[in-house]
């Protein structure tokens, strides 16, 4: 890290005042210090909450940390909820480079002039984020429209220095202030830094697009559009151009007389389908990478883009989550505290019934409101919680699934705020979970092993009489071993006489002399 970029921040803390947001703290007074010796920066937003002004520096820093706050904003265990209400406003309007610049290195990345893959390239981006912008374009081979995602140039140099920076202060954090554990700094800078490394392969975000299409081929739900993985690259992505509303347009999607509730239970639909039936879940589901597709307003489906960042849980996970949910539906507090010890997520020392009572004690008040008014992401946090205060292990794949239930329940009670998600949700868990763990589902199972019984059956008696010489070669080695201690044991107690009898002669001859 340059002295001029910690220069460049210091004096950004300094203009918005974020000291405030310091614990009283020795290390503190130090950073005080330093701030009051920048006397000449002026101050900014003298009249805005401490939550926007926390925004409007990470935007004044630039991209790498414009991304830490949107990441930061979704990890409300750690923040207050001011806060991280203000930092979900962050966006990506990111000043773009030179479309010059974009041309060459997409040139560079295909080794070809970009007039021999592609016609009508725009140097003007058609959008521009933390990481990379995207330009529009004409497939040569189909006249087909398309964008062109182009990573920022030098952009991991900037990442690599700030996250280092970000590293320390962290670490300071954890080393230096009272009860510093808590916060998790550490580990939030550990999920940012994973988070903007799968963002800046795009080779890796093609290969998610291809899946997730493919997961949702011909479906009413959602559209993943189509990617040109053969003109993909690390710091290129070639996709198709879809065409639709921006999901935050609500007033476009009612002037066009969009279903709304139909919409909305599409989204939970479409996030429980991903969750349980693929295991494969687009975890980046914010409002700027969901569009409408309106071209039937009674039946419209989610398109989904940029799909960097995808969550995969074990299939303990995932059937551990399903009895969790269906018996958070079924509000069996017991059932739910089980859950959390048999899936290892607490520790299994853990004592049920104080981890029963803690979660009925959060859920029970909320459940005196009628069900379109309960928050199933709010209360699924609070759960999270509550069995962080019994030691549960951070899961990053099951913070990742949180993350995204916040955003697609936030979307679907902004399209219809009587959004019953119980009413959807529960049905689909119900059969998902019968269709996979059934009789039927067992026999099937079994059915499909079959042939493998056949390979494995002619060979078993041989394996076996391999099993068994293995076994009488371990025994007889257990008794070498055995008999080996034993010989030891009758040295070192014949040491022992020796010794003794030897002390006793020594003793005598000094009592006799």
């Amino acid at each position: 890290m340059t002295f001029f970029r910690l220069y460049t921040i210091l004096s950004v803390i300094k203009a918005y005042r974020l000291q405030e947001l310091l614990p009283a703290h020795r290390a503190s007074r130090w950073l005080q210090f330093l701030l009051i010796c920048l006397f000449w920066v002026k101050p900014k937003g003298k009249q805005l909450e401490i939550g926007e002004r926390l925004r409007h520096a990470l935007q004044d820093l630039g991209p790498v940390w414009i991304k830490f706050g949107q990441m930061i904003s979704t990890r409300r265990d750690v923040l207050p909820q001011h806060i991280a209400n203000a930092l979900a406003k962050l966006q990506d309007h990111v000043k773009p480079f030179d479309g010059q610049t974009a041309r060459q290195i997409i040139e560079s990345a295909l080794g070809q002039p970009i007039d021999y893959y592609f016609s009508n390239f725009d140097e003007i981006p058609l959008a521009s984020a933390s990481i990379a912008q995207v330009h529009t374009a004409i497939l040569k081979r189909s006249q087909a429209e398309i964008i062109i995602k182009v990573i920022r140039p030098n952009i991991l140099p900037i990442i690599q220095s700030d996250i280092d920076l970000m590293f320390w202060v962290a670490k300071q954090c954890t080393k230096r202030i009272k009860s510093g554990e808590k916060l998790r700094a550490v580990e939030i800078v550990n999920d940012y830094q994973m988070t903007l490394l799968k963002e800046l392969d795009l080779q890796q975000e093609a290969y998610n697009t291809a899946k997730l299409r493919a997961n949702f081929i011909n479906s009413d739900i959602l559209y993943i559009p189509y990617v040109y993985q053969d003109l993909c690259r690390k710091n290129v992505l070639v996709e198709e151009r879809i065409k639709g509303v921006p999901i935050a347009d609500i007033a476009q999607l009612k002037q066009h007389n969009v279903n709304m509730k139909l919409l909305a239970e599409r989204g939970v639909q479409a996030f429980f389908t991903q969750v349980f039936r693929d295991n494969f879940f687009h975890a980046d589901m914010h409002p700027g990478n969901i569009f409408v597709d309106i071209s039937e307003p009674q039946n419209p489906r989610y398109i989904g883009i940029d799909c960097a960042i995808v969550g995969i849980l074990s299939d303990d996970d995932q059937r551990y989550l399903a009895e969790n949910f269906l018996a958070f539906f079924n509000r069996d507090y017991r059932k739910i505290a089980e859950t959390y010890v048999l899936s290892g997520w607490v520790p299994e020392t853990t004592d049920v019934t104080a981890l029963e009572m803690a979660m009925r004690n959060v859920c029970e008040p909320a459940f005196a409101k009628p069900l379109v008014e309960i928050s199933f992401s709010q209360l699924l946090f609070e759960l999270f919680q509550v069995a962080r205060q019994f030691d549960m292990d951070i899961q990053p794949q099951l913070t990742l699934l949180e993350k995204t239930l916040f955003y697609i329940e936030g979307i679907g009670r902004q399209l219809y705020p009587e959004l019953d998600l119980w009413q959807t949700a529960k049905p689909f868990l119900e059969k998902w979970y019968e269709d996979k763990y059934s009789a039927k589902k067992l026999v099937q199972q079994i059915w499909a092993s079959l042939p493998q019984w056949r390979t494995m059956l002619p060979e078993l008696p041989a394996k076996l009489n391999d099993y068994e010489r293995i076994a009488k070669r371990m025994t007889n080695q257990l008794k070498q071993i055995n008999e080996q201690l034993q010989h030891s044991r009758q040295r070192q107690r014949h040491l022992i006489v020796i010794i003794c009898i030897v002390s006793l002669i020594y003793i005598i001859t000094l009592v006799t002399h």
